[in-house]
């Protein structure tokens, strides 16, 4: 008897490296998955101008991001709707809580986001002709516009990005992050009290299917040896001064130095880690 309706994901044809260097882009969803990342001492710049919904503004970020020149790239993208600031006729990527009748709201279609998608596609290749570029649409439902506009857009996006994936087989891929969520974790116990966004339990579910899909052998290797000790880290014990708590702290300072002699080069990441969450 079937209970759930799995989703399979295909074998990736290339492999995420601890060391690489990770740019994501797009929605909140694209925050969820790469604050995990960080978390994970992966070097991850995470929607670096704000959370990014639609095709034309993620573009924007990716031409004006220069903090570093990523090794690969994730596009998570939320909706095909656009704001264009009526006395400029621009996309304006935050409406920084100015009146509404300052802006139109247009509807872009798919054939525009294919456009705004690949010139993004083009704009990252010019920083790093061998990057990789994970598609992604979040499964953030936009209850503003109606649930069926939501699908529409949803819809409008899955045709878009596989467009995109289709036009740049060597360089592009898509990660089914929405099918995971809608046909997968379809049961509300997977939702946070919104009934909109998900749990962070399916968020954490999707984030160890990607890594799954995209990780090297080495990188999980990585991932298996820090998650004991990122937990140690977190653990707040009930009488700091006793023997035992003084033998805890000892032990986890022999695992910190072994782990940074094997990865020396997460020692920064792992040290603004420490500094920023425990």
């Amino acid at each position: 008897m079937e209970l759930q309706t799995p989703v399979i994901i295909p074998p990736s044809s290339f492999k995420i490296e601890s060391i690489e260097k990770i740019l994501f882009v797009g929605s909140c969803f694209a925050d969820s998955i790469g604050r995990r990342f960080q978390g994970d001492l992966f070097q991850a710049a995470v929607n670096p101008y704000g959370v990014m919904y639609n095709p034309a503004s993620i573009l924007h970020t990716i031409q004006e991001f220069s903090k570093f020149v990523p090794d690969i790239a994730v596009i998570t993208l939320g909706t095909n709707h656009i704001y264009i600031e009526r006395s400029t006729g621009n996309i304006v990527d935050n409406c920084q809580k100015r009146p509404q009748q300052l802006f139109e709201e247009k509807v872009l279609n798919v054939d525009e986001c294919t456009e705004y998608l690949l010139q993004a596609v083009q704009a990252l290749q010019e920083k790093n002709p061998a990057i990789q570029i994970i598609f992604t649409v979040s499964p953030i439902r936009y209850k503003k516009y109606g649930f069926h506009e939501s699908q529409l857009s949803k819809a409008t996006l899955l045709l878009a990005s596989d467009n995109v994936v289709k036009a740049q087989p060597g360089c592009s891929s898509y990660f089914p992050a929405y099918e995971i969520m809608m046909d997968f974790l379809r049961d509300y116990r997977f939702y946070s009290p919104d009934m909109i966004h998900p749990s962070e339990q399916a968020v954490d579910y999707i984030y160890e299917q990607f890594v799954q899909t995209y990780g090297s052998a080495d990188t999980l290797d990585f991932l298996a040896a820090w998650k004991p000790l990122k937990d140690a880290l977190h653990h707040r014990p009930f009488r700091p001064d006793s023997e035992e708590n003084q033998r805890f702290q000892t032990a986890l300072e022999f695992k910190i130095k072994a782990f940074q002699e094997r990865y020396p080069e997460a020692k920064t990441l792992f040290d603004a880690y420490k500094a920023n969450n425990c």
